[in-house]
């Protein structure tokens, strides 16, 4: 797990979409957290694997911008912005597996060979009797 540095990440409170009545509408209880991918001190793999992602909520310039309104309260969409923004970078934390490439064995060939000798015997069956 890669710790963030709370300094790199600028959380702004706005007013949260959708019906809610008069709490939606005079309190800014949603929030915008930008995290600037490039600028940022993780390691450049990771920053790699993150720019590389394809998620629309990353910008052209590299800023990761996350919308949290679930929550009435505002520090609850803040602690849930972060969580969400932890589980990014951890997700692309570990380096994937490097996939090494492997020949078929010689009995997975000869079974293979021996199925479709059985299947095109069977089709060969299904012609007009020869006189």
């Amino acid at each position: 797990m890669i710790a963030i540095d709370p300094a790199e990440v600028v959380i702004t409170a706005i007013r949260a979409q959708g019906a809610g009545g008069q709490n939606v509408n005079k309190v800014s209880s949603a929030v915008h957290l930008r995290f600037d991918i490039p600028a940022s001190s993780l390691p450049d793999d990771v920053k790699a694997r993150l720019l590389a992602l394809n998620d629309q909520r990353i910008t052209r310039e590299g800023v990761l911008v996350i919308k949290a309104q679930t929550q009435r309260s505002q520090e609850m969409n803040r602690a849930e912005a972060l969580q969400r923004l932890q589980e990014l970078v951890d997700s692309v934390a570990a380096a994937p597996r490097v996939r090494r490439p492997t020949k078929p064995t010689h009995g997975s060939k000869q079974r293979r060979l021996a199925g479709k000798a059985r299947r095109g015997e069977v089709k060969a069956l299904r012609g007009k009797p020869a006189e």
